[in-house]
């Protein structure tokens, strides 16, 4: 049987292993490095270039490099080479075709099998286009794991006594954390959060526009509109930045680095690792936020952590380091390399695929992982209907039944949504599909089973079925729909942000919902009852009807404070006081 590769496919570099007499390997490019930059470039010949080879030519040709495509993995972004748009999906591919063909040159054999890592709170057409992206590769992408699920499993496979470990992933372009138990030879996530929009570049970035800021106070040039400086620049703050990792300074020296005036000038400044941490404070801040939201959704303070596992090179900062210790109350493991330990965890995930014997069979590991969002469809009056929560283990198979919101309906549309609000405008449409055929019947009559699939690459497939008519509908969600990294950290944060206020709009809907119940099978069993009811408590039915009436069309549900909710719920009870005998009799 061939070999399954495991790739950790970076924002700023990507790294490829495998499995060899029961070890996890790297595999080193054509290069000797053992992992290669995540960066294309399209020479003026038409070569294209991936990795080292991209990198050192970026300055000049900056137009026609690209570096960092992860970030927009799932979006609609292009970029124009030559009259040709390539799309996120196509960039990537060739990083990982180039993966291939280094594990190819390795191996002596050809090789098609990878598990491909992704961060934990991708979504799920991010998901899809990393698929598909390996597919667009030449790659059978057996399986998308997370990556700090992945890094668990390649410490978890020499550690596999009894503990709760937190894997804190900081990378070049995303940040995740992961609250994972091991234990009697099953790895099991409990938790996950993140910020897909946080990581290394952003930490450059910030040194960049200081470095920018410095030349131009002391040489009065602007750098900013000059796109071979501008690369130039960020180099050297990336540099910068690693030599602060273990020196107290670093000297970005670039001669020639512009034309002022008509004289050349140079950029000489010195930065010290304090004014970096100034400079860089509150991105480390940022991940304070879903550290506490994973250790809370997993039900565990941070003193029951057996370990702290970092992952992704920016873990490299000491600032960063400094940040995981006052969180957690531990020293963080360095037992692990933070930019292998995820492709050996996907080669492990790739070689228990394949059921050799080598390594699974000596370890007996079971990977559990999660989803990261909330999965919802809207129902009447805009609620988002929870059907799978957050943060549960993969795959899964869960149906509910709804059913239909007017009468005589033929036909519903299915809105699949993501996110933590309660209401469906507040989450992300991730897909929509109709059912038609339904049996035509009265409001609340007809069953409609919806089912969430999600497999264990954490993609979406959701399917509708009348039960009467058996008719069936069904989508599989791809990457036409997109949901951006930062409106899904958004969805978070708004749902914390905004829980009070989301529980008053949550009941507002339901309360009104329940009033137009009530005035409803009050109207039917006034008509049923007839002339069986005494004419004073009709009139005075008749009364609390129109006064929940004249409510309802007075005041909008959107519109609602937290008093009229308590006026509407009073509305209610005073009908359903009046009307009880009314409801009963007609009911016998």
């Amino acid at each position: 049987m061939s070999k399954t590769i495991g790739i950790d496919l970076g924002t700023t570099n990507s790294c490829v292993a495998v499995v060899e007499g029961g070890t996890a390997v790297i595999i080193p490019n054509d290069k000797g490095e053992r992992t290669t930059p995540s960066v294309v470039a399209f020479t003026e010949s038409g070569e294209r270039l991936v990795g080292s080879a991209a990198r050192r030519q970026a300055a000049v040709n900056a137009d026609r490099t690209i570096s960092s495509v992860k970030r927009h993995i799932g979006t609609d972004w292009k970029k124009n080479i030559s009259g040709k748009n390539y799309n996120p999906q196509e960039i990537s591919a060739m990083i990982l075709r180039k993966l291939r063909e280094d594990a190819e040159a390795y191996l002596g054999e050809p090789v098609k099998d990878a598990v491909i890592t992704v961060p934990a709170y991708f979504n799920d057409i991010q998901r899809q286009a990393t698929k598909d992206a390996g597919r667009i590769a030449g790659l059978n992408v057996k399986r998308i794991i997370n990556e700090p699920t992945s890094a668990a499993l390649a410490y978890g496979l020499n550690n596999g006594a009894q503990q709760k470990i937190m894997v804190y992933d900081l990378g070049g372009g995303t940040f995740d954390v992961s609250i994972i138990e091991i234990g009697d030879g099953v790895i099991e996530v409990l938790a996950t959060s993140g910020d897909n929009h946080l990581g290394g570049d952003d930490f450059d970035e910030r040194v960049t526009q200081w470095l920018l800021s410095e030349f131009k106070r002391t040489s009065h040039a602007d750098l900013s509109r000059d796109m071979t400086a501008m690369i130039r620049v960020r180099e050297a703050a990336e540099q910068a930045k690693k030599e602060l990792s273990g020196t107290e300074t670093a000297q970005i020296s670039l001669p020639f680095i512009a034309q002022h005036n008509g004289t050349p000038v140079h950029m000489d400044i010195t930065l010290t690792r304090a004014k970096f941490n100034e400079l860089t404070r509150d991105l480390v801040d940022r991940t304070e936020g879903p550290v506490r939201n994973a250790l809370y959704d997993a039900g565990i303070a941070a003193s029951e952590l057996g370990r702290v596992l970092l992952v992704g090179g920016s873990t490299r900062i000491p600032a960063v380091q400094e940040k995981v210790q006052q969180m957690t109350g531990k020293i963080p493991s360095k037992s692990i390399n933070p930019d292998e330990c995820v492709a050996q965890g996907a080669a492990i995930q790739g070689d228990t695929l394949n059921e050799t014997t080598s390594l699974t069979q000596a370890t007996g590991i079971l990977l559990l992982d999660v989803t990261p969002l909330s999965l919802s469809i809207e129902t009447v009056g805009g609620v988002a209907t929870r059907v799978v929560e957050r943060n549960s283990t993969l795959p899964i198979h869960y149906t509910q039944v709804f059913t239909t919101a007017a009468p005589f309906q033929s036909s519903v549309e299915i809105h699949v949504l993501q996110g933590e609000r309660p209401m469906a405008r507040d989450n992300k449409t991730i897909g929509k599909f109709k059912l038609k055929g339904i049996k035509k019947a009265m409001a609340g009559v007809p069953q409609i089973e919806v089912t969430f699939d999600i497999d264990t690459n954490g993609i979406l497939k959701v399917s509708a079925r009348d039960k009467d008519t058996g008719m069936e509908q069904s989508i599989t969600i791809t990457a036409n729909e997109k949901m951006s990294e930062a409106e899904i950290q958004q969805a978070i944060r708004d749902a914390e942000m905004y829980a009070s206020q989301d529980g008053i709009r949550r009941d507002i809907m339901d309360t009104t919902n329940e009033a137009q119940r009530l005035l409803s099978q009050v109207e039917q069993a006034m008509g049923k009852a007839g002339k069986q009811i005494d004419k004073e408590e009709k009139k005075r039915v008749k009364a609390d009807q129109a006064a929940l009436n004249k409510f309802l069309m007075k005041n909008k549900p959107d519109k609602m404070t937290e008093g009229d909710l308590m006026n509407l719920k009073a509305a209610v009870e005073t009908l359903r006081a009046s009307s009880q005998h009314i409801v009963s009799m007609a009911g016998e």
